[in-house]
């Protein structure tokens, strides 16, 4: 099959793959596992190889990223019920001041959404949005976009939250402490954006749906009882990325830590799955008791939740591997290079299916797997190179939050706003900060390849 028919393959497998999730409700499992079979004869692979291509493609991407990813949900699941992810709010709020709120919560929702999802993140920190609101007397619609942004900057640009990791695992890149970092650095511009909209422009709306339930802050503190201390809170976020960090610096050039057992520790500890397990064993410390309920309950949950994601990206992988095969990249890379939109790509494309379908997990996992069969014939082979990719990828993936996606109605719904207010703050605020962030990535890729 020529090169063009090739590329015209792909596209409809992408616009299969954006009408069956958004239109027709097809889980994206399916959908994705769909539109590799059919890629695959259309593309001309032998009947006999399809199914093992697939497999593999599918079961590499498990054995990749599966581990990290569950404890990745392990962890978030344990600091959202244990009252760690209110903790952490807390010392974010003495530290920045009541004097300033919507600071407070664009800071708190770019910390708790590093492993907790956006969702959850937006409904635990709620009541604290609430008091927060009423004590500083600010407009409530300006507090909650504020808290939505800070949140979906981390979401699809950090790991562990699952859905930069499995980018990560389709492009093979392993090196996930500069993912990370990239996606942190990337992620602050992005949360000042969305707080600079919360104040100039959310702020003239009124939460129209608002109900005031009377319950404070220190009501949803007090469900939780006890709350754990700062270091427990923060601990199982922050030592597998210490781990991590030093497991790279064990591994530069010209062995700063020696060539014995005590590199060859360090190095074991910063490899991405075990650095997170790692972090599990921290997370436990916050759990109130050993029981049931939480050692089974608990971690059932996080479970329920990973096995969803992992399927998803295992699609994903299977997808991917055979664009691979059918070498649709290779007329890709070289008719684009024409173009200059290098590192834009992954961005239109993640975008365009984030907007259509409304999962930014679906939209990472798709794009990333439609983009690493282009990644040579485009020149992003360095680890680098891929980091950002990988951003571009999370930056069109907020890129936008409207009526599809689940988070715009978490948003609407506890922030207390109708349709047409959410339209033009939710919405309108997550076009600007992926585009920003977008922008940031275009200058890092300036200075860095």
């Amino acid at each position: 099959m020529g090169g063009f028919l090739l590329v015209l393959s792909l596209f409809l497998a992408i616009i299969f793959i954006v009408i069956a999730t958004s239109k027709l409700k097809i889980h994206p499992f399916l959908s994705l596992i769909i539109a590799a079979y059919g890629l695959a004869f259309v593309g001309g692979v032998p009947a006999s190889k399809v199914a093992d291509i697939i497999s593999k493609g599918f079961g590499g991407t498990l054995t990749s990223i599966g581990i990290v990813i569950i404890s990745g949900c392990i962890i978030g699941t344990i600091l959202e019920k244990s009252g760690a992810a209110l903790k952490m709010a807390d010392v974010v709020i003495k530290v920045v001041g009541e004097k300033r709120p919507t600071l407070a919560m664009s800071i708190i929702g770019y910390i708790v959404s590093i492993p907790v999802f956006c969702d959850s993140g937006f409904v635990i920190l709620s009541s604290l949005n609430k008091t927060l609101a009423k004590k500083t007397k600010t407009s409530f619609v300006a507090m909650s976009v504020a808290l939505s942004t800070g949140l979906y900057a981390t979401h699809t640009l950090v790991p562990p939250t699952p859905g930069p990791i499995a980018a990560a695992a389709n492009l093979k890149l392993d090196n996930l402490l500069l993912v990370i970092g990239i996606g942190m650095l990337v992620a602050i511009p992005a949360a000042i954006s969305g707080n600079i909209f919360a104040n100039k422009v959310a702020s003239k709306y009124e939460a129209v749906n608002y109900k005031d339930n009377n319950e404070t802050y220190e009501d949803e503190m007090a469900k939780h009882g006890k709350l754990p201390n700062a270091w427990d809170a923060f601990a199982p976020i922050i030592i597998p990325i210490i781990l991590m960090a030093i497991g790279s610096a064990a591994s530069f050039p010209g062995n700063p830590f020696g060539g014995g057992t005590f590199k060859k520790v360090c190095v074991f500890l910063g490899v991405p799955m075990n650095a997170l397990l790692i972090g599990v064993i921290f997370a436990f410390k916050l759990l109130p008791k050993f029981d049931e309920e939480t050692l089974t309950g608990w971690i059932g949950e996080a479970l329920k939740d990973a096995a969803i994601i992992l399927v998803v990206t295992a699609a994903g992988g299977a997808l991917g591997n055979v664009i691979k095969e059918i070498k649709v990249g290779e007329y890709i890379g070289m008719s684009l290079k024409s173009l200059n939109i290098g590192i834009l790509l992954p961005f239109i494309i993640s975008a365009a299916l984030k907007t259509a379908q409304g999962s930014s997990t679906v939209a990472l996992v798709t794009t990333s797997a439609l983009m690493f069969p282009l990644l040579p014939s485009l020149g992003f082979t360095g680890d680098i190179a891929k980091t950002l990719v990988v951003a571009a990828i999370g930056a069109g993936a907020m890129t936008v939050s409207h009526a599809n996606d689940s988070f715009f109605w978490v948003v609407s719904q506890f922030g207390g706003m109708d349709i047409k207010t959410a339209y033009k703050t939710q919405t309108l605020a997550t076009l600007i900060e992926g585009v920003v962030a977008m922008i940031t990535i275009f200058i890092l890729s300036i200075i860095l390849l």
